[in-house]
């Protein structure tokens, strides 16, 4: 089963749980600001995407961080991420245990099948 890394209130997840259940595709959903994102969690994401591609800084999350906390990203990339979930990119969607999708634009999920 596929499992949607999100959060609820984002109009783009919303969009992508909307495309998924068009193509009747089943799959579980996991609020990332409700159910937190754990240090184990955030590992079984960065084992199928680089850091690099799930890290909003064009976040609202971004822009407030105290600037000491920015200047900080590199060296602890992993306990911000922990402590703000809201920094990843989302929605997240895992496919399959080396796959996982990053964003969503319309298409998206086209070769996906339910």
């Amino acid at each position: 089963m596929l499992t949607l890394y999100m959060i609820n209130t984002c109009d783009t997840c919303r969009k992508a749980r909307k495309a998924l259940e068009g193509k009747g595709i089943a799959f579980k959903t996991y609020d990332l600001r409700k159910d937190g994102l754990s240090a184990g969690l955030l590992e079984h994401i960065l084992e199928r995407v680089p850091l690099v591609d799930v890290v909003n800084k064009r976040s609202k999350t971004w822009r407030d961080l105290p600037q000491e906390e920015k200047d900080a990203f590199d060296t602890s990339a992993r306990q911000m991420l922990v402590k703000h979930p809201t920094l990843l990119k989302r929605p997240l969607l895992e496919v399959d245990d080396s796959t996982m999708l990053v964003g969503y634009r319309d298409g998206d999920y086209d070769k996906l099948s339910g």
